[in-house]
């Protein structure tokens, strides 16, 4: 079992370099075999720290401000858990609070797991439809 308090610094770390966009620095974050997932999505998520990059790109790059909320973080063993929000807003005016619960699993100083979850229908009802298309383009 690894240390909670350097599994909690890397996660701290990870949230800071996602709250910059700096999605390169979010997946050195993760092993090779790293698993990234939206638990509400239809697929099976990204594996693999350039899969993870691409998939964080894709949904939040087009966005013209990203700002993460900060929230409550527990570490026990391997396992980060953290509660927080992101605000999401798109060039074209709209704006979406999203609330996440996410679960790391940390291995070695490196994240394996990511689980996100979050409300499906929050994000779908306040994304402009040419966001949505360009997703789910993106992830076939």
């Amino acid at each position: 079992m690894s240390d909670p308090n350097a599994n909690k610094a890397l996660i701290e770390e990870l949230w800071a370099a996602l709250a910059r966009r700096d999605f390169a620095a979010v997946a050195a974050c993760f092993s090779e075999d790293g698993h990234y997932t939206d638990v509400p999505a239809p697929e099976d998520g990204a594996r693999g720290p350039a899969a993870i990059e691409a998939r964080l790109r894709l949904g939040l790059e087009p966005l013209e401000r990203y700002v993460l909320n900060g929230g409550p973080m527990v570490a026990e063993g391997d396992m980060v858990i953290t509660e927080h929000s992101e605000d999401w807003y798109w060039p074209t005016g709209e704006h979406v609070r999203l609330p996440f619960v996410s679960v790391h699993e940390v291995h070695d100083g490196r994240v394996t797991r990511w689980w996100d979850y979050w409300d499906l229908g929050t994000l779908m009802n306040a994304a402009p439809a040419w966001w949505v298309e360009q997703i789910m383009v993106g992830y076939q």
